[in-house]
């Protein structure tokens, strides 16, 4: 078989570049958790910059593999995808030194010093939201071959902008400056992310939000192992209820938090909402299960 350009990976080196640095840094954050006594917020100090390498580390390669797979090169998203590599750099820059200064980097204006840096981040977060949705409309303007994991790619990232755009409320409004709802941030939380346990916490909305980028792309691949029994069109409608569905529980995880509920407490009105997405769901998928039988 003939191998042409557009059939040849074209792994983004930057990117590539960024999964190695912020995987190298993961590791280094993870020793300075268990070699360093220091507690910030309730948390081992260097827990914030461990959790965002490895985010940085996943987000870089799905982003890499994704760019890979596009049948046509997009310079636009390319260069895109090189500016969230810079503004990874800067983000994770910051919060690092502001642990190392045994200080928090998030909402921090106690100087003016820490005040820039955190308007440092607060732009670069915004520039990071643009160069996403740059990529998402290139993802959307080409035809990939696999209809099933083209569909995977762009619900991944839209449902993943939805993800970014959950964590407005800690940057705007009456929530501002903080993550827990209800109750002051670096209370009681979860091992390792320290999601509040005694009030609402934005930061899970967002957390789902955002790794849809890789759940939905992985429920494509994983729906295209059965070739034999699901037809095409029938792995495309379960992708589309399944992003529907993940896209309704992000905002659903939002609005408990928006009303100073635990996660692990929800009250009757959640579990109602929830157990109403589920059956939604299921039987969402059963009738593209059993339209698939009878076509």
């Amino acid at each position: 078989m003939t191998t042409t350009a557009a059939t040849v990976p074209r792994p983004h080196r930057p990117l590539l570049i960024l999964t190695a640095a912020m995987g190298a840094l993961a590791v280094v954050t993870a020793l300075g958790i268990l070699l360093d006594p220091r507690v910030l917020t309730g948390m081992p100090i260097w827990a914030k910059p461990f959790k965002f390498a490895v985010s940085f580390t996943v987000y870089g390669f799905t982003l890499a593999w994704m760019l890979s797979v596009l049948p046509r090169r997009s310079r636009v998203a390319e260069w895109a995808a090189t500016v969230i590599v810079g503004v990874a750099v800067i983000e994770q820059g910051i919060i690092v030194l502001q642990a190392a200064r045994g200080t928090t980097s998030h909402y921090n204006q106690s100087t003016a010093f820490d005040a820039a840096l955190w308007s440092a981040m607060g732009t670069s977060i915004m520039v990071l939201f643009l160069a996403h949705l740059v990529i998402s409309i290139g993802a959307l303007r080409q035809r990939l071959p696999d209809r099933v994991v083209a569909t995977g790619i762009r619900l991944g990232l839209g449902l993943s902008l939805l993800g970014m755009l959950a964590a407005g409320p800690m940057v705007y409004g009456p929530h501002y400056g903080a993550h827990s709802v209800g109750v002051p941030d670096g209370g009681p939380g979860l091992p390792l992310t320290g999601w509040s346990t005694t009030g609402g916490d934005l930061r899970i909305g967002h957390f789902v939000g955002l790794h849809a980028l890789q759940a939905l792309p992985l429920l494509a691949l994983l729906l295209n192992r059965f070739p034999a029994s699901l037809d095409v069109r029938t792995r495309v409608r379960l992708l589309r209820i399944a992003g529907t569905a993940y896209g309704v529980l992000v905002t659903l995880l939002t609005w408990q938090a928006l009303r100073a509920e635990p996660l692990l407490k929800p009250g009757g009105l959640t579990l109602t909402a929830v157990a109403a997405l589920f059956a939604a769901a299921a039987g969402a998928t059963w009738l593209a299960l059993a339209r698939r039988a009878n076509a």
